[in-house]
């Protein structure tokens, strides 16, 4: 392994506080695909292919043409700035998966909902879930290439979300949007006041190493997909 190759898989020594956030959806929304583009490091994925045996069991309407899901998790880093790193652990769409949510949850500084206005219905449970287990979370709307674009205010009504409760569209195939989403979570968290342009309850990625640490690992520590 040559040094850069080194520098790519490990933390940096600058980085003095890290965040662990979980990122959930319906099945098909793009939590994959938000990880697999911010991540700097190889992600972890725990894919399998659908089979037949998930018709009527799984909310399959809307993405039949979908060939695999995820059954256990997705991991990712990302390194906000020389001084924060953030872990991306994605959560199964899945209803039958949801169990994992509270082993995943746990330390996490907060969650990224990520909403398909295609199948705005899918997301009522997920959404309700959060809030009956009482996790921070903002509304994360994944902008697909034949989804309509809608007013946040219009989301945030459809989807009954309270008036605090911070809304951002992004494109989880597109990095730089992807990240931008990401920020909105810590920063809603942290108490930033504005942000990106299309989002809410943001302000800028360096106020994020001010806010709190929810996830601190060692340093030299290796997660699973630095191993």
């Amino acid at each position: 392994m040559d040094s850069a190759d080194s520098a790519d898989r490990y933390v940096p020594d600058s980085v003095r506080q890290a965040v662990k956030v979980l990122i959930v959806g319906a099945f098909g929304v793009g939590k994959t695909t938000l990880v697999g583009s911010v991540s700097e490091i190889e992600p972890l994925r725990t894919e399998e292919t659908v089979t037949g045996a998930a018709v009527g069991v799984d909310a399959l309407a809307g993405v039949e043409d979908k060939r695999t899901t995820t059954v256990a998790m997705d991991f990712g880093r990302l390194t906000l700035n020389d001084r924060l790193v953030m872990y991306l652990f994605g959560a199964p769409g899945q209803r039958r998966y949801w169990g994992m949510w509270d082993g995943l949850a746990e330390g996490a500084l907060g969650v990224l909902a990520v909403v398909d206005t295609r199948r705005l219905a899918e997301s009522f449970e997920v959404l309700a879930e959060l809030e009956l287990r009482g996790l921070p979370f903002v509304v994360a709307v994944n902008r697909f290439p034949d989804s309509e674009d809608h007013p946040v205010a219009e989301l945030r009504g459809a989807l009954d979300l309270t008036g605090d409760t911070p809304v951002v569209t992004f494109d989880a195939r597109d990095r730089a949007s992807s990240i931008d989403a990401l920020i909105t979570l810590v920063q809603s968290i942290s108490g930033g006041a504005t942000g990106p342009a299309g989002t809410e309850g943001t302000d800028h990625p360096d106020e994020a190493a001010r806010g709190p640490v929810a996830y601190a690992p060692r340093q030299g520590e290796r997660l699973p997909a630095e191993r």
